[in-house]
Formats: C-alpha cells, structure tokens, sequence
C-alpha cells in the first residue's frame, strides 16, 4: 500500500481540487437555466484525477530512489 500513496492521494487531489474549482469558478458565475453537460464535468475531473495521479506517482518515485 506504500507503493501507491502518491497515486491514490493525487488521484484524490486532482478530482476534488477540479470539482471545487467548477464549482466556485463556473457554477457560481452560470444562470439556472442554462443547462450544463453533468457527464462531460465527470469525465473531465476523472481525467484530471488521472493526470495528478501519474504526478503523484513520478513525485513518490523520484523521493523513494533519493532515500533509499
């Protein structure tokens, strides 16, 4: 489970941070009746997600070879 703590925990960064910035940024500024695709804002935060993960990974790496 050591292995993949920067995986799982830019995974988890990378959607909410995605999903509170829409929010905040998007959804605060949008009138009710425009209507907003939910499942392209999924998808886009689960590649996002994605993409932090692949981060979070190269970041846990790179600290595990210089420690060890």
């Amino acid at each position: 489970m050591k292995n993949k703590t920067g995986k799982i925990s830019g995974f988890i960064f990378g959607v909410a941070g995605f999903l509170l910035l829409f929010k905040v940024m998007i959804l605060d500024h949008t009138p009710p009746s425009d209507e907003l695709a939910p499942g392209v804002v999924v998808i886009t935060a689960l590649f996002n997600g994605l993409l932090f993960a692949f981060i979070g990974s190269q970041i846990q790496s790179f600290f595990w070879r210089r420690s060890a």
